[in-house]
């Protein structure tokens, strides 16, 4: 199958998310997780990125990112791979056993209004979707987590284009729709761009990506 335009353009949206390979945990213990985050403190200053929002789970992660200029994205998601790579390798002994990650990341552009938020959401209350804590908030490796206990606030986290929602830490913990966690999955497996109908159009036209519209079936869970 033919591989999907890679669409890296400055002053879009995107989420991304990456997978181990054979979908065998990577984060085992606090310290993998904090090796992780610390890389992305690096990759924040290295490239400029504005990270939006994150959340590390034991087999993948998810990430919000708001590139200042074309081509940064790839630079940063290149940088940040190899380089987690590396090091999980050295502290884990395991130089030359193999590659890290299933292959390379996925991504959707993102509408910047409710649709961002939507997408923000489902990404920190991954670990409470998948009941491993009992709120968003308790799960210690991600933005909300970060913001809420870790802080300063703005240390690597950059401020949303859009309006934080009043009691956005309640917000968070109730379930999304079906029908945005849906479009959200579908999003994440076909690379569609998650928005209004007449924004997905229009960008799917402009960065030709006419395959992600495409029917392949039911999105999968756990995702």
């Amino acid at each position: 199958m033919a591989r999907l335009p890679r669409v890296d353009i400055g002053n879009e949206l995107y989420h991304i998310i990456n997978r181990a390979n054979a979908r065998l945990p990577i984060f085992f213990e606090e310290e993998d997780f904090e090796l992780f985050i610390s890389i992305l403190k690096e990759a924040e200053k290295k490239y400029n990125m504005r990270i939006l929002a994150y959340c590390l789970m034991p087999n993948h992660f998810h990430l919000v990112l708001y590139p200042k200029q074309d081509n940064d994205l790839q630079k940063f998601m290149q940088w940040v791979t190899l380089t987690h790579t590396q090091r999980w390798h050295i502290k884990n002994r395991t130089i030359g056993s193999g590659h890290l990650y299933q292959g390379r990341y996925k991504s959707f552009l993102i509408e910047g209004d409710r649709h961002l938020l939507s997408v923000i959401r489902y990404v920190e209350r991954n670990p409470l979707r998948a009941k491993i804590v009992k709120k968003a908030e308790n799960w210690p490796f991600s933005s909300l987590s970060y913001k809420l206990f870790k802080g300063p606030k703005n240390e690597f986290l950059s401020e949303w284009p859009i309006p934080e929602p009043k009691d956005y830490l309640s917000f968070v913990n109730i379930p999304l729709s079906n029908k945005e966690e849906e479009a959200i999955r579908v999003s994440i497996i076909k690379g569609k761009p998650y928005g209004s109908d007449n924004w997905s159009t229009r960008i799917i036209k402009k960065f030709g990506l006419e395959a992600t519209i495409r029917s392949k079936g039911r999105p999968q869970k756990g995702t």
